[in-house]
């Protein structure tokens, strides 16, 4: 695969009947959910669930997303969707990149970047990212980062 920046971590996702729309391809919505989902994926493979989130009353909540749809994902397509952290202060902001490839003809579907501002999850409000991010996101992090095409 052709990948924008070393090393991704990959989670495939499989194009079913409920993520295609009206123009009969896959909804912009499903490609906002599957961000989503990989960036759990990667999260949980780092060794962080959202349960240790609930308890220690953090998450890493979106600030920004931004989004470059370049080609059409249809019903049947099997997509390997990567991420990178791509900056981590340690402090309170994270950055992921993501780039969707369709697996049948290597076509890059879509870029994106996704900025996250630690919160408390009891009141919503930033604060500061625990040890237990940090630690994990912190080295999980790559130093190049290309905008996204």
């Amino acid at each position: 695969m052709n990948w924008l920046l070393p090393n991704p971590f990959l989670h495939t996702w499989k194009i079913a009947p409920e993520h295609i729309d009206h123009y009969h391809h896959v909804n912009n919505v499903a490609y906002v959910k599957q961000l989503e989902v990989t960036s759990w994926a990667h999260s949980n493979h780092l060794g962080l669930t959202i349960e240790q989130y609930q308890e220690i009353d953090r998450g890493m909540a979106i600030s920004r997303h931004e989004i470059n749809y370049l080609a059409a994902a249809h019903e049947g397509d099997v997509i390997d969707c990567a991420t990178w952290i791509v900056s981590c202060d340690s402090k309170i902001k994270l950055s992921r990149q993501f780039q969707f490839i369709r697996r049948r003809d290597k076509a890059t579907l879509l870029t994106a970047k996704t900025d996250f501002v630690c919160i408390e999850l009891s009141t919503g409000l930033p604060k500061r990212m625990p040890k237990a991010f940090s630690s994990v996101y912190g080295p999980a992090c790559i130093s190049a980062t290309p905008e996204p095409k």
